[in-house]
């Protein structure tokens, strides 16, 4: 019997071309899923860092409305290392454990920081009087900056107005 010349059965399979493309085509296609979720990851850090400074942010306006409000004498800079106990007491201040809406510490956000600064406003006008340092008189009208930093680098400024507690207050974009 004469196996030479009898042709060999045509077997089922891919040939190495096909394979190469296939192995590329699917390494392709992981690449880009593995970009999208690690954007999507970065784009989720981001935000939640977002959300808690502007949380923060607003717990210092919350703590702000709820301190007694008098005509208001602001300093540069608060000396005092107590718990402040007016607005004023406020200023130039950094709270390396953030504070609540009540101005207890919030232990469970290490690395965040706020600081308050605060300016006077003439009465009617609400533009900053000078550059230079708040003068010592009383006034009805504060404008507040709170610069919300986590490990140092700003994250979120928020600026709002404080007036009479007749008047209410004011915020700005």
């Amino acid at each position: 019997m004469n196996n030479a010349l009898r042709p060999c059965p045509k077997r089922g399979g891919f040939t190495l071309m096909e394979v190469a493309v296939a192995t590329i085509i699917i390494g392709v296609g992981l690449t880009a899923l593995m970009t999208t979720l690690r954007a999507g990851t970065s784009t989720n850090a981001a935000s939640t860092k977002m959300s808690t400074a502007l949380f923060l942010a607003q717990n210092i306006h919350e703590w702000t409305r709820k301190l007694p409000y008098e005509d208001i004498v602001l300093v540069s800079h608060a000396t005092s290392t107590t718990e402040p106990a007016s607005i004023q007491e406020l200023n130039g201040r950094t709270f390396q454990g953030p504070r609540d809406g009540n101005g207890g510490i919030i232990s469970d956000l290490p690395g965040w920081s706020q600081t308050i600064r605060m300016e006077l406003r003439e009465s009617g006008n609400l533009i900053p009087t000078s550059a230079k340092p708040a003068p010592l008189i009383p006034c009805g009208a504060v404008a507040i900056s709170v610069d919300v930093q986590y490990r140092g680098t700003p994250v979120y400024l928020m600026h709002y107005y404080m007036f009479d507690r007749e008047i209410g207050d004011l915020w700005l974009p």
